[in-house]
């Protein structure tokens, strides 16, 4: 039987392309094997004592804020000192034109030996006119008025007394003296600027060391600051830090001093102050500051990275690893939020290990070919995630100490 040369051709063709298909077939097999198993990135979740932090946007405050007004009236004539200085208490700020109050004392002087002379000169007629009346020599109401104008002369006296003194120390208030130790606002008057005793503000004082950090909380963050406060020990104390705008904790820690007696009845929030110690001026009132207040520890407390929990319908889970290789959502109930993690309050064991990569499109019951990854490797920390100005950010900072919670890649 003898084919024609072009179906010769046509089944050579087909022969070729079935055995290309055959052995691209054979060839995905162990492909299509590959693409089942998905990469992730796993860890074990994080079990250890866990401090909490929170967190209140608050501002700076001086303890004490004076102004200084002059005890009497009068032009400045003179002026020791320069807007946004440090004064000591009793240093000499300025001086008032005293002339009219050197006067004053003058007169006040010379009414006074006046009086004192009269006095002195009653006295004596007394004195006489007592001896006269035992000798019988004059009437008795003669020594008795005369006993009347005495007393009206001391009285006299005494009040120009009084005069005088009033005169030295409106001559003396003529020189005006810082009231505190503090820094001067830059709101002081110029030379040759009138003051009106009580009314004018010659300047602006207030002390810088130590310092307030005013901030508000909520009722409940009140009950719980309260019970931690009564729990307390001298080895596990509640830190008080702030962090200034700049980013930076401030290098000295303060302590709760003062709570306000009533809750706001605009906000619900109480007013609380803090004292910090500050002895290079650094702080300055006016600058905001984020207060953060650290007491609770939660013992064994389990952290899961906040990138490895997912939400669905209000809900949220885990994918975790079984010891089979394949994915298991486990359905999770969360604490604070500490650093880069949650705190879970329950649905996972220390013994579970999670997904922090590769979550996207993963399935439950995936075979997974994962990676163990450490929280150092991944960026992960319990130190403070700075939030600018935003309430109840749990954080922890670990110093520096290897032991600290914040080390979890040792």
């Amino acid at each position: 039987m003898f084919f024609s040369r072009k179906k010769l051709i046509s089944v050579a063709i087909i022969t070729a392309l079935s055995s290309a298909f055959l052995t691209g077939c054979g060839d995905s097999q162990p492909k299509q094997a590959q693409v089942q198993k998905q990469q992730v990135k796993v860890m074990k979740v994080v079990q250890r004592d866990t401090p909490l932090s929170s967190e209140y946007a608050g501002h700076l405050i001086g303890i004490q804020e004076v102004g200084v007004q002059a005890k009497i009236s009068g032009r400045v004539v003179e002026k020791y000192v320069n807007g946004g200085e440090y004064v000591n208490a009793g240093q000499l700020l300025f001086k008032l034109d005293d002339r009219q109050y050197q006067a004053q004392l003058a007169a006040a002087k010379a009414t006074l030996a006046q009086s004192q002379v009269n006095l002195q000169n009653a006295q004596i007629d007394l004195q006489r006119y007592d001896m006269l009346w035992r000798n019988n020599a004059i009437a008795e109401q003669t020594v008795t008025t005369q006993a009347v104008l005495v007393e009206s002369y001391k009285e006299a006296a005494a009040a120009q007394a009084a005069n005088v003194q009033l005169a030295e120390e409106n001559l003396k208030d003529a020189e005006i003296y810082a009231p505190i130790s503090g820094r001067l606002g830059v709101d002081d008057v110029a030379v040759g600027t009138f003051v009106t005793a009580g009314a004018t503000t010659l300047v602006s004082i207030g002390s810088i060391n130590p310092i307030f950090a005013q901030f508000s909380i909520s009722e409940n963050e009140y009950l719980r600051f309260m019970t931690i406060q009564s729990q307390q020990t001298q080895h596990n104390p509640i830190h008080v830090t702030i962090t200034l705008s700049d980013g930076n904790e401030y290098p000295f820690e303060g302590r709760v001093v003062e709570t306000d007696r009533e809750l706001a009845n605009n906000t619900g929030s109480l007013i609380m102050k803090a004292v910090f110690p500050n002895p290079d001026g650094m702080l300055m009132p006016g600058m905001f500051a984020r207060v953060k207040l650290t007491g609770e520890t939660i013992p064994n407390a389990i952290l899961v990275p906040q990138r490895s929990v997912q939400q669905l319908l209000g809900k949220s889970f885990v994918m975790t690893i079984s010891e089979d290789g394949k994915s298991v959502a486990k359905s999770v109930e969360l604490g604070a939020q500490v650093g880069s993690y949650y705190v879970v309050t329950a649905g996972l064991t220390p013994q579970d290990t999670i997904v922090v990569e590769g979550l996207t499109n993963l399935r439950e019951g995936v075979d997974l070919a994962a990676t163990e990854v450490t929280p150092g490797e991944m960026g992960f920390t319990l130190a403070n995630v700075t939030t600018p100005y935003k309430t109840d950010i749990v954080t922890e900072a670990t110093s520096g100490n290897p032991n600290a919670p914040g080390n979890l890649n040792q």
